[in-house]
């Protein structure tokens, strides 16, 4: 079946086109479901709820992109919508000390196995882990995420801080990152005592 045919047949709910769809798409929704979930039957449920909002509305894809990526958008979505209609996303953060959270957007060495990552991205509190998987994962800007969760764009942005902050101790207490060598200043290292 052709992609052409695999979405014309959707759209007029040919059951044989939607398991095409569902087949060929549902894997990897499933992993995006299951950075946003708590477990594997939330994210299930995440991606079943996804592909019934995808399949009813298709007629609103426009092929002027991959349908890949429209799919993604609605189960991402979908998952959003369930975190804030079940109020799994509550306020965890205390921003107060965000202005000290000290970050480094590139503290995740390439080598690291994706599937690490992601186990360790879902040990974060729901908060941060949703903020984390938006910015740093679907790319949406720190403004959409406010809008889209509902919060202030301040609280979005130390999220992330501190979402990576958490994300990179719970990697080096798994061994999975090396600890950052501490710097020491050169004051410190020639000090001689009287």
């Amino acid at each position: 079946m052709t992609e052409e045919q695999m979405l014309e047949g959707s759209k007029i709910n040919n059951a044989s086109a939607q398991e095409f769809l569902y087949n060929k798409f549902s894997p990897k929704m499933l992993g995006v479901c299951y950075r946003y979930a708590y477990n594997r039957e939330d994210a299930e449920d995440m991606l079943q709820e996804g592909f019934i909002k995808v399949f009813t509305q298709l007629h609103q894809f426009r092929n002027d992109g991959p349908i890949e990526g429209w799919i993604r958008r609605v189960v991402v979505n979908t998952c959003i919508n369930i975190i804030k209609k079940n109020k799994k996303f509550d306020d965890t953060i205390d921003i107060s000390n965000a202005t000290n959270i000290q970050s480094k957007d590139a503290f995740i060495p390439s080598i690291i196995q994706a599937k690490q990552i992601v186990e360790c991205i879902r040990l974060l509190p729901l908060g941060y882990k949703t903020v984390l998987n938006l910015y740093a994962i679907e790319g949406y800007s720190h403004n959409e995420i406010a809008k889209m969760l509902e919060i202030e764009e301040v609280t979005s942005r130390s999220q992330y801080a501190r979402a990576k902050k958490m994300l990179e101790t719970i990697l080096i207490n798994k061994e999975i990152l090396e600890k950052p060598i501490k710097k020491t200043s050169i004051k410190s290292r020639f000090e001689f005592t009287s």
